[in-house]
């Protein structure tokens, strides 16, 4: 809560607003998945807008090493998971299904696996899904609006602008198996990829 309390005062450095929607949707009871797109690091500061209680983000290894960025991260319980080693990863997967359980937190997850500043969404890396699955509980879709018009990501220069985002309903995976894992993140992937087109004010 303090890391978000501070992280949050730094909009008002960089000139950017949030408009929110869709809070009521993260009143589920008990453990879920939160999936959102992955823009760039702004990103950090609308999470702060909307992050629930009892949450989690799952990140790459990498993130660890990155000066104060790290830090922050770490401190603020960030699950770290190597994507170079598919065991491993697996392994700790498998560890945040059993802790989400039994100690009623929700996960957020990235499910494009890396940055993704195009305007459009990258394809869906399954382990979110399977994930939710695993664990019997709902997913939860974020949604950032394309920061496109504001933000050069070769030059990490941006002006002011306005970010949209948009919690959309929970999905319920009770009664799912991994055959269902598929069909899951294809649905996710289109109703998200809807919204952030709908958010951007793209066709």
């Amino acid at each position: 809560r303090i890391i978000r309390a501070v992280v949050r005062t730094f909009k008002y450095f960089f000139g950017l607003r949030f408009e929110v929607k869709g809070l009521e949707n993260f009143k589920v009871e008990g453990p879920a998945i939160i999936v959102s797109n992955h823009q760039s690091i702004l990103d950090m500061m609308g999470l702060m807008e909307v992050l629930p209680d009892n949450c989690v983000q799952v990140a790459k290894r990498e993130l660890m090493y990155m000066g104060s960025v790290g830090l922050i991260i770490y401190l603020g319980g960030v699950i770290f998971i190597n994507r170079k080693s598919t065991s491993s990863a697996k392994m700790v997967m498998s560890e945040v299904a059993k802790t989400m359980v039994a100690e009623n937190v929700k996960v957020w997850v990235y499910p494009e696996g890396t940055r993704n500043c195009t305007g459009d969404l990258l394809p869906f890396k399954k382990g979110a899904f399977h994930l939710a699955v695993q664990a019997q509980v709902p997913v939860i879709p974020v949604v950032y609006s394309s920061f496109t018009t504001f933000y050069n990501p070769k030059t990490k220069l941006f002006t002011s602008g306005k970010i949209k985002v948009e919690i959309l309903p929970p999905i319920e995976t009770k009664g799912l198996t991994s055959d269902d894992v598929t069909n899951l993140s294809d649905r996710c992937f289109s109703t998200m990829r809807e919204t952030l087109f709908r958010l951007s004010g793209r066709p």
